[in-house]
């Protein structure tokens, strides 16, 4: 049975132990021998249905009563104990407020990174997969399928980067031109073929407007029944859709290139109105790509029949565009790691382009 003398012992036992606890750690032992499942309290709420009805009610109350009066300790304790803490790192810890801040690195996105992006954006929006290949290619995917002659210039040492003959003796080399990853997805695809092929290429050539190691990415398209037609409306909307300009125009002018026939250079009307580029404005022209309608050669060096299946292919350097829409002098300040530079032509990493969010 539980009486009130009981009840009063309990009650001044209890609360000593919360008034001498010292820590967290030691409080929460008193919460739980008092509140806990099997707690001093807890116990003798469980035997009160031993009780007579009038006694039970008056010792339940007082039970009651003692559950608050404890807990309101705890929380109590609780909090001087917590400022003890505060108090106590206060006096061991201190901050030299006249130390200089330290500067917060900032990354930024790369302009080929974020243009790169951009074009995947666009493509993939009219229907165009990414495809890869390696860097170092053999000469047969580099050249020969291409329908690139032995003579060409593009084949001299001066222009392409040549490895060691290998045991059978031929010569790999540094792709210079993603054009090598069209041929082996024609060789490993079926029509209809809707790729662009985004990635590094090499060349030995360094100025303001070339370096030997840069980014190009080509597009492919092979099917039934394919024209210029096509060709032109996919570049005309890639290009209104990249330098988010509407009335933007586009002119073909007629080249030669090895693995298309016929062969275009394709310019975008400008305005060089107070010494700055505006591309979809004004009336000069300025050369931006090349394409064409693929060689049947190429097409046969792939595995597909020219008399059954046409296409059209086209090639862009990343950088050169990235230097038209950013305002980017120099091409080799890309590749100089210089974090100035790239603080002032970087991109938050937030900044992903979207053709719903805006690609710029």
């Amino acid at each position: 049975m539980t009486d009130s003398v009981d009840l009063d012992a309990l009650e001044s036992e209890l609360l000593a132990k919360v008034k001498s606890a010292n820590d967290e750690a030691s409080l929460e032992e008193v919460r739980i021998g008092a509140l806990g499942k099997k707690g001093a309290i807890s116990t003798r709420m469980k035997g009160l249905g031993q009780l007579e009805p009038e006694q039970r009610k008056l010792t339940g109350q007082t039970l009651n009563a003692l559950k608050v009066k404890v807990s309101d300790a705890l929380s109590e304790r609780r909090e001087v104990l917590k400022k003890q803490m505060l108090d106590a790192r206060l006096v061991t810890e201190h901050v030299d407020v006249t130390l200089p801040v330290r500067p917060q690195q900032q990354g930024t996105i790369h302009p080929v990174s974020q243009v790169w992006e951009e074009i995947v954006q666009i493509f993939a929006d009219l229907g165009f997969a990414v495809a890869e290949g390696p860097h170092i290619d053999t000469d047969w995917y580099n050249f020969g399928a291409l329908n690139i002659p032995d003579e060409h210039p593009a084949r001299q040492e001066h222009d392409t980067f040549y490895f060691h003959r290998g045991e059978d003796g031929k010569r790999k080399v540094l792709r210079t031109h993603t054009s090598t990853v069209q041929i082996r997805t024609m060789e490993k695809t079926a029509p209809p073929i809707r790729i662009i092929a985004p990635g590094r290429t090499f060349r030995c050539d360094s100025d303001q407007t070339h370096t030997p190691m840069f980014h190009q990415f080509e597009g492919l398209v092979l099917d039934t029944d394919i024209h210029l037609g096509h060709l032109k409306w996919c570049l005309l909307e890639f290009c209104k859709t990249f330098f988010e300009a509407d009335d933007l125009k586009l002119r073909l002018r007629a080249s030669h290139f090895p693995f298309t026939e016929p062969s275009m250079e394709v310019d975008v009307n400008c305005s060089w109105q107070g010494g700055q580029l505006k591309v979809g404005q004004g009336d000069d022209w300025m050369e931006i790509l090349g394409s064409g309608m693929v060689h049947p050669n190429v097409i046969r060096a792939g595995g597909h029949d020219p008399e059954k299946t046409q296409g059209f292919a086209f090639g862009i350097g990343i950088d050169r565009l990235a230097m038209l829409k950013y305002g980017i002098p120099d091409l080799r300040a890309f590749f100089e790691s210089d974090l100035r530079w790239l603080r002032h032509y970087g991109f938050s990493s937030l900044n992903v382009p979207t053709l719903a969010g805006g690609l710029s």
